[in-house]
């Protein structure tokens, strides 16, 4: 008997579940007494329910059947302690949370008990509780569709009149935790989508719809807060943007994320307002102006930053008419923006009543009097006024009458590295953005050729009348019919609806052809020497998108830039070769020419649009002694990114596809008696451990620790491009032979007889490779540049003469391994001549065209470099280049090789003008 009573009730049975309810009806006031007693019967009724919804119905019935929903309503008004409330949201946000039967959710929801539960009054200073709240309303959300939702709105003639659960939640959605305003938006977004009509209309109209409006203001205080930081970051000269940038940089794309995901639910209402929002309080008075920097205007947003927030809008919120205005947008002045600026009810609002309209006043709030938005809006207008350009000043001047269109080429023109990337992002976001229409791209010049060309053939197809007339004619449809319809409805309606003067720009704007603005634009860039390698790439990659086959419309005026800029960096390239790093051309040659093809025949631009600020920091990088090799091996690396996009561009120019890599001599066999050959080795890399022969090596004495001497065998060697110091220990059982100890890079060891000590010589020892090229990651996975130094040698001799003897060798070697790599590079420079022949350049006689060619063909200093580029000269139109070439180039001083002459001889004859080639020289030459 006695054991049958205190028999232990199963935990998870139906008993436990009817005795933890019994308790607590019983219960008339919760205190500090037995409080304990009721947070854990409500973790357990939890417990309980959450495993009879999955293996008994019976839990759920009887919860049912005893209202234990109003039982913890009841409990809520009677406790005083706030875990009790803690554990009441716990409760129930793990039943809804896991409750699978829709049986189940459909009682949850019903009885008015959730809504009585998310308007009540908690003490919101609490955080832990509001975290528990903010879980609960997020729970809730989570089991919303078109029928349980139903349950939670009051409802008069049709129409939501009340909503508790989204009402409450948005008067968190400015909280300053970030996690509590990424639970609202989450759950907001689940209203959205519901899509259920007349939640929609109840979401789109005031006073709800006002949270639309604070949304796009409160994003508008972000952006004004990312320029200032960007603006203290860049004063700061650091290395890397600062954590906070970072973060601002992060919370911006997540809010403009959070808008596309609003515009996706469909609400039309919801999508218009946002457009309206975005246009009047960011896009015309704030992100638009500020293209321009001249320090008249009130401008608030750096020309950077707002490229940057340009692309992120277009990129990332697929709104038409949001991205159709903001390309509109581009066709007007930024004087007319700013001119309207100051008159809100005749325009948009200006930044100081942006800010006052960001902090609702009592009647305008969204719920009732406690229902105040917890957004902490920072006045940025308060700060200082300095911005980007206070710290990058810009490099063009531009007339405040010029359309923005005609301001972002500009920029691509002239601009700084930062404007010319922001510039080209902006083009190469409204290319990709596909809700703008293509007679809005053809009006701003970025049609592809394609997309152009099939556009017109489908309009004579139809028989409209410009379209088989456009068809065969290389100007664009702008110039003679005006702007396109798409842009003229967009314009009249900037005009209607913010008052903006649109058709002086109009007109304007239609003088040139839009498409010859870009590409002499991209023309411009690519001929500019202080634009980094990489932002050429971008330009490269739009070149691409508007002209798929290259030699269309470039006109002889391009072709003659282009093939000067890539004369002045083939010799650029030339002297790199012959500097600190000539055993790193090749390779650099051939990995920058993979990633230059990639970047510029990807289907989208390769950067993300944060790249464009970013970028402000790569380029400040800490100052290197002059004497430290790294420099000038990243100034290489820049050298030959520069110098394959040109190489890629001319072969577009001409027509034909890009190679999987580029065009250079395999390396050849090495003389009979060069060092290397002598000691025995067979390999470009040698190793320690490697075997070889010390006959030529020096003995020499080198310390690598305080007190701690060793003795070597020392050797310079040069294979091809590669080149060597090496220290062997001599070898005591094999004489004449040794084991390589140490091997390091030839180029660059600037040897140098010590001035005090003359058996002693000190060498700079160069990394092996470029830190930029072999990159390391970070704790946190990002990618960085491992930190190099040069090392230094000071080897010592057994006398004065091995010293020079040393030195000579250094010397020799070197010569070698310098005069080795132009051979190798040469086959990919002949392109000169046939860019000047192919495109038939207009010489005035072929003394001219012979002129041409000693100027492709002079700075290479190479006899058989030159041979193939008077080949190339002489294949086509001129029937007396040799001769005129021959004679306008003898004056060089270059050792001629037999293969030039015979490249000579074998020309002339084949052309019959040997006696207009000179006699002397000939004769002078053979002997």
């Amino acid at each position: 008997m006695w054991l049958g009573f205190w028999r232990s009730r199963n935990r998870l049975s139906l008993d436990e579940l009817r005795y933890l309810t019994d308790q607590l009806f019983r219960i008339q006031v919760v205190n500090e007494v037995n409080k304990d007693f009721v947070i854990e019967a409500l973790r357990s009724i939890a417990e309980l329910i959450t495993y009879g919804d999955q293996h008994d119905s019976a839990f759920f019935e009887f919860f049912m059947e005893k209202q234990v929903m109003g039982e913890f309503v009841r409990i809520l008004k009677i406790s005083r302690p706030v875990s009790v409330s803690l554990q009441l949201l716990q409760t129930l946000s793990i039943m809804i949370q896991n409750l699978k039967s829709e049986h189940a959710i459909y009682y949850m929801f019903s009885n008015e008990h959730i809504n009585y539960l998310i308007t009540y009054s908690f003490n919101f200073d609490n955080e832990e509780l509001l975290s528990y709240y903010i879980s609960f309303l997020r729970a809730i959300s989570g089991k919303l569709n078109k029928n349980t939702i139903s349950l939670l709105v009051k409802t008069q003639d049709d129409d939501v009149v009340s909503f508790p659960l989204y009402t409450e939640a948005i008067r968190f959605a400015f909280h300053e935790e970030n996690m509590v305003r990424t639970a609202i938006r989450a759950l907001s977004l689940n209203v959205y989508h519901v899509g259920d009509e007349s939640v929609n209309r109840f979401v789109a109209n005031p006073p709800q719809s006002k949270y639309f409006s604070t949304l796009v203001k409160y994003f508008c205080k972000q952006c004004l807060e990312l320029s200032e930081l960007v603006s203290d970051a860049l004063k700061k000269s650091g290395l890397e943007p600062a954590s906070t940038i970072l973060a601002a940089v992060d919370e911006l794309e997540d809010a403009l994320y959070y808008f596309s995901d609003i515009t996706s639910a469909g609400i039309p209402d919801v999508g218009r307002l946002l457009t309206d929002k975005f246009l009047k309080h960011l896009v015309f008075p704030l992100l638009l102006p500020s293209l321009k920097t001249e320090p008249t205007y009130e401008v608030k947003i750096g020309s950077v930053t707002s490229l940057y927030l340009i692309c992120c809008i277009l990129h990332i919120v697929k709104i038409k008419d949001l991205a159709n205005s903001i390309a509109a947008g581009l066709f007007i002045p930024p004087e007319v923006f700013v001119a309207n600026s100051g008159n809100k009810a005749n325009g948009f609002s200006s930044v100081h009543e942006l800010t006052n309209e960001s902090e609702p006043s009592d009647n305008e709030r969204l719920g009732s009097e406690n229902d105040s938005l917890k957004a902490h809006l920072v006045d940025c207008t308060s700060g200082t006024q300095v911005h980007e350009e206070a710290a990058i000043k810009a490099n063009v001047s531009i007339d405040s009458s010029v359309a923005l269109r005609e301001t972002l080429l500009l920029y691509i023109r002239d601009g700084n590295n930062f404007q010319v990337l922001g510039s080209l992002s902006v083009l190469a976001m409204l290319l990709q953005t596909k809700e703008l229409d293509e007679s809005m791209l053809d009006a701003l010049g970025i049609l592809p050729q394609r997309k152009k060309q099939k556009k017109l053939l489908l309009e004579s197809l139809v028989g409209e009348g410009s379209g088989e007339e456009q068809l065969f004619s290389s100007e664009s449809i702008l110039m003679k019919d005006g702007l396109s319809g798409e842009l003229d409805a967009y314009l009249q309606r900037i005009k209607d609806q913010y008052c903006v003067s649109t058709s002086s720009t109009a007109e304007r704007s239609t003088r040139r052809c839009p498409r010859f603005q870009v590409l002499d634009a991209l023309v411009a860039l690519f001929c500019r020497s202080n634009i980094p390698g990489e932002t050429l790439w971008d330009g490269g990659w739009l070149l691409r998108q508007l002209l798929p086959h290259g030699e269309a419309e470039f006109s002889s005026h391009h072709l003659v830039l282009l093939k000067e800029s890539y004369r002045s960096c083939t010799c650029a390239l030339l002297q790199e070769a012959r500097g600190l790093w000539p055993d790193m051309v090749l390779t650099i040659i051939i990995n920058e020419w993979k990633k230059c093809k990639r970047a510029i025949e990807a289907s989208s631009p390769r950067k993300e649009p944060k790249s464009i600020l970013l970028s402000q920091w790569k380029f400040h990088e800490e100052v290197a002694p002059s004497e430290s090799s790294i420099p000038a091996g990243e100034r290489m690396c820049e050298v030959v990114k520069v110098f394959v996009l040109l190489h890629q561009v001319q072969l577009f120019s001409l027509g034909r596809p890009l190679p999987e890599q580029p065009s250079i001599n395999p390396q050849g066999d090495h003389p009979e008696n060069s060092r290397a050959k002598t000691s025995g080795l067979d390999v470009s890399v040698p190793k320690p451990g490697t075997e070889l022969k010390v006959v030529d090596a020096l003995p020499c004495r080198i310390a690598f620790e305080r007190g701690k001497e060793r003795h070597f065998r020392f050797l310079a060697v040069s294979a091809g491009i590669s080149g060597w110091l090496i220290l062997a220990e001599e070898l005591p059982l094999k004489q004449n032979y040794g084991i390589i100890r140490v091997a390091a890079p030839l180029a660059g060891s600037n040897p140098r007889i010590d001035d005090k000590h003359p058996k002693w010589l000190h060498l700079r020892i160069r990394p092996s490779s470029i830190p930029s090229l072999d990159p390391t990651k970070t704790s946190d996975g990002k990618v960085k540049s491992r930190t190099m130094v040069d090392g230094r040698w000071t080897l010592a001799f057994r006398d004065e003469e091995s010293c020079k003897t040393a030195l000579s060798m250094i010397v020799e070697e070197t010569d070698l391994q310098s005069n080795e790599e132009p051979d190798k590079v040469l086959p990919i420079f002949g392109i000169l001549g046939e860019i000047i022949i192919q495109h038939n350049l207009n010489f005035e006689d072929d003394h001219q065209a012979g002129r041409s060619f000693a100027c492709c063909a002079g700075d290479t200093q190479d006899s058989d470099g030159i041979g193939r580029c008077l080949r190339s000269f002489a294949f086509l139109q001129f029937s007396c280049i040799t001769a005129t070439a021959i004679h306008a180039y003898l004056g060089c001083a270059v050792s001629f090789s037999h293969a030039f002459y015979l490249t000579v001889k074998e020309l002339a004859d084949t052309q019959n003008h040997e006696e207009k080639i000179s006699d002397r020289w000939f004769s002078e030459y053979s002997h």
